[in-house]
């Protein structure tokens, strides 16, 4: 999953060089791994919780990670924005503080795909499998309680573990109730196998596959080879476009060597800026005249972010830290690449795609 990260920590380079000098200092990027894990997460956390130098903090990459990482942020008084965890809980009732996201929250992903299927693909049975993380299993049941609510059947919710290669098990037991549809919104390395072993289990071989933006990736392509073609992929809108975006992407390129690996590197553009606009707002000069950064007044200055337009969108945070402003689309994969389909705002010259 390294490129879910590093599309978003390119994005946050490019929002650096773009930027320059913030409250009159230069900015220093201090990247950690999180490994997509709640392990990686807590290490990472508190490594950076640590550092009396950290102003704030763009990620984490998944929500299995942005969990345990919030609380900890919390207990230092720092904010973190994510890109990219978009699990419902983590701005939902038991929502903590330092949590903020510019990506999209999966209560309008899930809905987006099962609105799809059912009024799009006139299909009426469907089946998921999630592998444990609070991305997959929540993602996956907000789309099997909406496709039911639409009149639909969910014929089966398995589970894989994050590991896993063999995955006809748990795709023979799905064939039984034979359904039409097949969500499993998990990442690449079992995203791959699912994929490629569905076309092998009896009873799957007509059964439509679909993934989520944690699959957007040249490498779940490779992963799951001549399988992946056809199936349908959730995420976030990809088609942008105006002159920011344009030099963001030559900025991205020069940075990296390559266009976009991944879903969420505007999100991140979007969420340092976030950051540095409230730096400037609240920075002031003590006595000594050093700038000082108040960690609350901070924190404060994010969560009133409002009509901020960013390359995703226009941006305002709600008191429950969703900041998006979320635009779902459902891409196909035809020769490799990630072509939209349903939703969004459609480009009018016709489809682009994300390679």
């Amino acid at each position: 999953n390294a490129t879910l990260g590093i599309d978003s920590q390119t994005g946050v380079e490019v929002a650096i060089k773009e930027r320059g000098d913030v409250a009159g200092h230069p900015v220093e990027l201090i990247p950690e791994d999180d490994g997509c894990s709640a392990e990686g997460g807590q290490t990472a956390a508190t490594k950076i919780a640590s550092d009396d130098s950290v102003a704030a903090v763009v990620g984490h990459s998944c929500s299995s990670s942005c969990t345990p990482a919030a609380p900890i942020y919390n207990d230092a008084g720092l904010t973190m924005i994510s890109p990219s965890c978009t699990a419902p809980a983590l701005t939902g009732p038991d929502h903590v503080p330092s949590f903020l996201r510019t990506a999209h929250n999966d209560n309008v992903q899930g809905r987006v795909m099962a609105e799809f299927v059912f009024n799009e693909l006139g299909l009426t049975t469907a089946a998921t499998i999630h592998d444990g993380s609070p991305y997959a299993e929540q993602l996956q049941q907000v789309f099997a309680d909406t496709f039911t609510e639409l009149g639909g059947t969910i014929t089966a919710q398995e589970a894989v573990n994050v590991g896993d290669t063999d995955m006809r098990p748990v795709l023979t037991s799905i064939a039984t109730g034979s359904p039409e549809f097949l969500y499993f919104p998990v990442f690449i390395a079992e995203g791959g196998f699912i994929t490629s072993q569905a076309k092998e289990v009896a009873g799957l071989e007509d059964t439509i596959l679909a993934g989520a933006d944690g699959m957007i990736s040249p490498d779940f392509v490779s992963a799951a080879g001549e399988a992946a073609e056809g199936m349908y992929v959730s995420g976030p809108n990809l088609t942008f476009s105006g002159a920011t975006y344009d030099q963001f992407l030559a900025d991205y390129v020069e940075i990296l060597g390559e266009e976009p690996v991944s879903a969420f590197h505007a999100h991140a553009f979007d969420a340092t800026n976030m950051i540095f606009d409230a730096i400037e707002a609240v920075a002031t000069t003590d006595a000594d005249g050093n700038t000082v950064i108040g960690k609350q007044a901070l924190r404060d200055a994010l969560y009133a972010t409002s009509g901020l337009e960013g390359i995703t969108g226009t941006i305002s945070c709600q008191e429950n830290g969703d900041c998006a402003d979320p635009e779902i689309v459902v891409s196909q994969i035809q020769g490799g690449e990630y072509v939209p389909v349903f939703g969004g705002a459609m480009a009018a010259e016709g489809d682009e795609a994300m390679e």
